[in-house]
């Protein structure tokens, strides 16, 4: 059991086959292999659209209990009207995730950057609502990094409820000059946002996002290990997810942030090989 999560942006990522998954592995087996090796993944899927009742039904089989999924709210309702206006459309989404029980956990909250400080009373009422949740929220609007009145009451608005303030880091993503389409697409997409660490409640939330050279990554990934190491002797369940701008590299990049915190926490057990990596290795021996 490791004492923090940690995972990648999806599982479903075919570019996987030969790294994380085997050769010919289905689609419909990426999770089962996924969750072999991690024990978290960010909930992307479910902010562009809401899973049919079977697919749901899939990931219980597939997700084993202590499995992190970081689902996201459908941006109909983080990014649609006021958030006041979505408590019933909430309660439906959490109804159709009912299924995963604990495994979703935290349930993040991506706000959009035209959500400012005036709709923090509407930010309150949902928290409010959804108390009995375990929550955790991403902003983009500048005021909100902008070290003033703004972003304090923002933070006490977080803190007082025991919500995380889900930290970005895309610094390395934007150290890379480069016209590969995958980084400049990355680069467009991602909010270039200053670095903000937080622990407001027991679980702590960082996205990394790394650009394609693994090496240049180093330097901004590094305070992360101490960063991260420091929440675990504190007792605090750290969740990091690591991303590379197509996504092919993250597994590598989560493993080798892995491996370095490993040196930082001596003991900390290693990550489970794949499938795939255990047949190379078996091949290796004769």
């Amino acid at each position: 059991m490791l004492p923090y999560f940690i995972g990648c942006p999806s599982w479903s990522e075919a570019g996987w086959r030969g790294q994380l998954y085997p050769e010919n592995a289905r689609a419909a087996d990426f999770l089962g292999h996924y969750c072999q090796v991690f024990n978290a993944v960010e909930g992307n899927t479910t902010f562009y659209a809401r899973p049919a009742p079977a697919t749901v039904q899939r990931w219980v089989e597939r997700m084993p209990t202590g499995f992190h999924f970081c689902a996201k709210l459908p941006r109909d309702i983080s990014h649609e009207g006021d958030l006041r206006s979505q408590f019933s459309a909430t309660d439906s989404f959490l109804s159709l995730l009912a299924p995963l029980g604990e495994r979703v956990s935290p349930l993040w909250l991506q706000l959009p950057a035209a959500f400012g400080p005036a709709r923090l009373g509407e930010l309150a009422a949902w928290l409010d609502e959804f108390q009995q949740r375990r929550i955790a929220v991403e902003v983009r609007n500048p005021a909100f990094f902008a070290k003033g009145e703004e972003e304090r009451a923002l933070n006490r608005l977080l803190h007082e409820r025991g919500v995380e303030r889900i930290c970005l880091d895309a610094r390395a993503l934007f150290s890379h000059c480069s016209e590969d389409p995958a980084v400049l697409h990355a680069q467009a997409k991602k909010p270039r946002v200053p670095v903000r660490p937080a622990a407001f409640g027991n679980q702590p939330q960082v996205r990394f996002i790394g650009g394609p050279d693994l090496a240049a990554n180093q330097r901004f990934l590094a305070p992360w290990v101490d960063k991260v190491a420091g929440w675990i002797e504190e007792g605090l369940a750290p969740h990091v997810f690591l991303h590379t701008p197509d996504n092919l590299l993250a597994p590598t990049l989560a493993r080798q942030f892995h491996a370095a915190l490993s040196v930082r926490l001596p003991g900390l057990p290693a990550l489970a090989q794949s499938p795939q990596e255990a047949a190379e290795e078996q091949l290796g021996l004769f």
